[in-house]
């Protein structure tokens, strides 16, 4: 079992991996989405597509792209499944159910992965290598694309245009996700990942009795769904099986995939509007809160207040036992701060307050330091926020980047902020006031509670990571977590846009003595209090009832 000293060497050395790249990779990224030329790769595709790729979109046409693209994703995505019996590599594996194959189709669209189902049975690796690891990289290039539309909107003057999402959507795969997936997956196949497209390998146990362990083309999805945030799993036990996660330096590595791309994100958006400390402040208020997290999580797995886990020296049950406690509590946080959902241990293990830090994790946005693109909008959105609250304080018309707040953006801010709650909410009230739906809860009381809650918000937030306990394997839960997961990607991702258009309307404004600095540790404190805030007010209550009173019991 991995001692704690090891588990910090490792989040030392993951600290700086970052730092060395955070520079240059953010540079990079911003140049892939603000260079005129395209590759030649691209220019094909542009024509054989009929695209022009030099014509900048209206942030309507841009939403329209987005809705339409993933659309038909989810179509193509529905009807593989259920004509997987037709494909080849499908060893036997018949149509999927339409309940679980809408509710996967839409959460591999809107990046959340969520899995109610063990996919080294369910599906064959056609599925998994057409269907879902491509949407692994799409999704991922789509939540990037409204990233960048946003910061646009920021640096655009007297404009009605955010860019081209095809093109966008295009150069966030081909010069950022491929490459270093390509680059990963080698590196995990060296790390001892596993790559095959046979089902199974036959082993003999220590009983005489022969036994199949399912096998497939692992480390090419590993490398994207850990890079693109995604989380899906190849095989059940996800990332703490060791054909997805062989080693210490495996769980390294998928870490930094996990984190790189939210947090040198900052960066692009600090070079894009030309003030890199605008950057800086964001991703101060993600690092803190994140590193705030781990330690409340690291804590309450390391005190717990059961007689067993006492005895035990620390909540050992469901950890990754070769990680051990520090790594898996680290992991648990990271993924659930990315909305990337891939798990090494079972949540519904830790204690109540360690099981409520992920939970909380999720509820306060996933902005710390959130997904690909989406945490960088959603930190953006919740800044406009900060600005507006600052601007009601002292009286005056709040602006942000050099552009004026009115009615418009502040509705489009507050919409964006709004879906999730509401279908979190919605969906964990329905699904404990119906009759019959507490049959799918293996625990009762505040546990119980917490089990059902955590899956809205894991669908709410895209986030995909269960805490398992709960049987989501129900029409109820397929359909009304497919919702959730449908209304907490694209409500946000229009009222972004729309917020995206309305700035890049306007004329810049220059700053004055009156104009609230936000560059510097005061607004830092404004922003991160206004996530926490936003958070508090709306889900203490359920808190309350669930993780924090087993928590106290």
């Amino acid at each position: 079992m991995s001692s704690p000293l090891v588990g910090l060497v490792q989040a030392g050395l993951l600290v700086l991996a970052v730092v060395a790249v955070y520079r240059p990779f953010g540079d990079y990224m911003a140049r892939v989405y603000t260079g005129a030329e395209h590759w030649r790769v691209e220019r094909a595709l542009y024509r054989a597509v009929r695209i022009d790729g030099d014509a900048p979109q209206r942030w309507t046409t841009y939403a329209a792209g987005v809705l339409g693209f993933s659309f038909v994703s989810i179509v193509l995505l529905y009807l593989l499944q259920r004509l997987q019996h037709l494909l080849p590599l499908s060893f036997g594996r018949g149509p999927v159910e339409p309940a679980t194959a809408f509710n996967t189709a839409v959460s591999f669209v809107t990046n959340t992965n969520w899995q109610s189902y063990v996919p080294e049975t369910t599906l064959g690796h056609t599925v998994q290598m057409a269907g879902l690891t491509v949407q692994n990289f799409l999704s991922a290039a789509v939540g990037m694309a409204v990233a960048v539309a946003l910061v646009r909107g920021f640096t655009g003057t007297a404009t009605n245009r955010v860019g081209n999402v095809w093109v966008d959507i295009t150069r966030g795969v081909t010069r950022i996700l491929l490459p270093i997936s390509l680059a990963a997956a080698v590196v995990l196949v060296a790390l001892g990942g596993a790559m095959s497209l046979a089902s199974g390998i036959e082993v003999t146990g220590v009983d005489g009795h022969t036994y199949t362990i399912a096998t497939a083309p692992i480390a090419s999805q590993e490398a994207i769904k850990e890079l693109g945030t995604n989380g899906g799993g190849i095989l059940n036990a996800n990332s703490a099986h060791p054909f997805e996660n062989p080693s210490g330096w495996s769980n390294f590595l998928e870490l930094f995939l996990i984190l790189v791309i939210p947090l040198c994100l900052t960066r692009t958006f600090g070079t894009m509007v030309g003030d890199r400390r605008q950057g800086h402040v964001l991703l101060s208020v993600m690092v803190s809160i994140l590193l705030l997290m781990t330690g409340a999580a690291w804590w309450a797995e390391t005190h717990p207040n059961g007689p067993a886990t006492l005895a035990a020296g620390g909540a050992m049950e469901g950890k990754e036992a070769r990680f051990g406690l520090f790594l898996s509590t680290l992991w648990a946080v990271v993924t659930t701060g990315t909305s990337t959902g891939a798990v090494n241990s079972m949540h519904d293990s830790f204690t109540g307050l360690g099981g409520g830090v992920p939970l909380l994790n999720m509820l306060l946005g996933e902005v710390a330091p959130g997904g690909v693109g989406s945490g960088l909008y959603g930190m953006l959105v919740l800044a406009v926020i900060a600005v507006f609250l600052a601007g009601l304080m002292v009286g005056r018309t709040p602006e942000y980047l050099g552009k004026k707040l009115g009615r418009r953006e502040i509705t489009a801010a507050a919409v964006s902020i709004l879906a999730m709650p509401t279908v979190v909410l919605l969906g964990a009230g329905a699904a404990l006031a119906l009759p019959g739906t507490l049959e799918a809860l293996n625990n009762s009381g505040a546990h119980g509670l917490s089990e059902v809650l955590y899956a809205y918000a894991s669908a709410g937030n895209n986030n995909g990571s269960a805490f398992a306990g709960l049987t989501a394997t129900g029409d109820f839960f397929q359909s009304t977590l497919g919702v959730a997961m449908l209304v907490g990607r694209f409500v946000p991702v229009l009222a972004v846009l729309a917020l995206a258009g309305a700035l890049a309307q306007q004329q810049r404004v220059p700053a004055t003595a009156g104009t609230l600095p936000t560059t510097g540790p005061l607004f830092a404190g404004l922003l991160g209090g206004t996530v926490v805030l936003v958070a508090a007010l709306t889900f203490l209550p359920a808190l309350a009832l669930g993780p924090i009173a087993e928590a106290l019991a």
